[in-house]
């Protein structure tokens, strides 16, 4: 059996060792929004047929918006299947963000139309119950299917906050997306905070005198 079967390139060294062991429906899941202020963190899962290879595919932090959208569409259109989970603002003030996004993870899996036989997951975190797994730390930069998962994930809800600076314009969460920008941190000291805000995070600023704001 040839060693680079299941596809060509450093990205599916993590895939083809696992093909050789003779699993065949490999999951990749990521994360996207673990750190902003504001929003939902979203997870994905995607699964490919042994061979499926799409040009360009990479940790979504390096690639450009344009580069992002283009393949979130080919990877949706060329998958066995994807699965997207998302857990809103609220969830994660209640049980944490590390929990969450946990909560994220295991939504998108749940949304597969075909069970994983097995599933690799970025970070350093094992999520998933009497499924076996292995965490990689850096995942998206070193696995095909997480890098094509990170991708979703990021498009998704980066549309999704594309949506609230719509709803919430002062906040310029097209441009921000959530995260702790200088302006962003201007708007909630001018505005207070909104319906999307996470409190548990925003917290910790009353505590630092020179991003001190109302909540």
């Amino acid at each position: 059996m040839e060693k680079d079967f299941f596809g060509k390139g450093a990205l599916f060294r993590y895939e083809t060792e696992l093909y050789l062991k003779g699993y065949r429906l490999i999951a990749g899941v990521d994360e996207a929004g673990r750190g902003p202020l504001a929003g939902p963190v979203v997870a994905a899962a995607v699964i490919f047929k042994p061979g499926t290879e799409i040009e360009g595919v990479n940790d979504s932090k390096k690639l450009s918006p344009k580069k992002r959208e283009y393949l979130f569409y080919e990877i949706r259109r060329k998958a066995l299947t994807y699965g997207i989970g998302m857990i809103p603002n609220t969830r994660i003030d209640e049980v944490n963000i590390l929990r969450a996004t946990f909560e994220a993870m295991r939504r998108a899996v749940s949304r597969l139309s075909i069970e994983p036989d097995f599933i690799l997951i970025d970070g350093r975190d094992e999520p998933f119950d009497k499924k076996e797994q292995m965490s990689i730390i850096k995942g998206d930069s070193l696995s095909y299917s997480i890098a094509a998962a990170s991708i979703l994930a990021k498009v998704t809800r980066d549309k999704l906050m594309n949506f609230y600076g719509r709803i919430y314009p002062e906040y310029n969460f097209t441009v921000n997306k959530g995260y702790a920008t200088p302006e962003h941190i201007g708007a909630i000291k001018d505005h207070g905070r909104c319906q999307i805000h996470r409190m548990s995070f925003m917290l910790k600023f009353e505590k630092d005198p020179q991003l001190h704001f109302q909540i």
